[in-house]
């Protein structure tokens, strides 16, 4: 399935209950099943160059996507890490660096929320939270979205 990210479809329901400009900045309900977000996780394994682990960001509980040669902008990682470009925690949910021209399409089509990190300067302005797919059309989303983090992280691709 192709999606244009630029003009994202809506997302069905209300937006998740989420702790807002609060950090830790968790995701309060619809979480993914276990499936979908085995699911999510084994796509972001696949990228070529990635290698996951704790985050360095976040709760050690989120699996952290890094990258062994990291080649993208500042604004593609979630500092102080200088090779995360985003994490997954365990309710399905994941903070991402995503490329700027994606920032208002996903939040106006009810995918995503900017992190309230970026309120800080010395933050990138391209933290998300991109809300946790609850069945594989949402996961084919949040799957085009990942690929898009991933590219910006990486613009040169990679091999492991």
């Amino acid at each position: 399935m192709s999606l244009d990210l630029a003009s994202p479809p809506l997302r069905p329901g209300s937006r998740p209950t989420t702790t807002g400009r609060e950090i830790p900045h968790d995701q309060l309900d619809q979480f993914s099943p276990p499936g979908i977000r085995a699911a999510l996780v084994r796509e972001a394994e696949a990228l070529p160059g990635v290698f996951t682990g704790p985050s360095q960001v976040s709760e050690p509980s989120s699996l952290a996507l890094r990258l062994h040669r990291p080649t993208g902008p500042w604004e593609a990682y979630l500092h102080p890490s200088t090779d995360e470009f985003g994490h997954v925690h365990r309710a399905g949910f994941m903070h991402l660096t995503v490329p700027r021209p994606l920032l208002d399409p996903l939040v106006r089509a009810g995918w995503a929320e900017p992190h309230p990190i970026v309120l800080r300067h010395e933050w990138p302005d391209t933290i998300i939270m991109l809300y946790a797919p609850r069945d594989e059309g949402e996961l084919d989303l949040a799957t085009a979205v990942l690929h898009a983090s991933w590219r910006h992280a990486a613009p040169s691709g990679q091999s492991a």
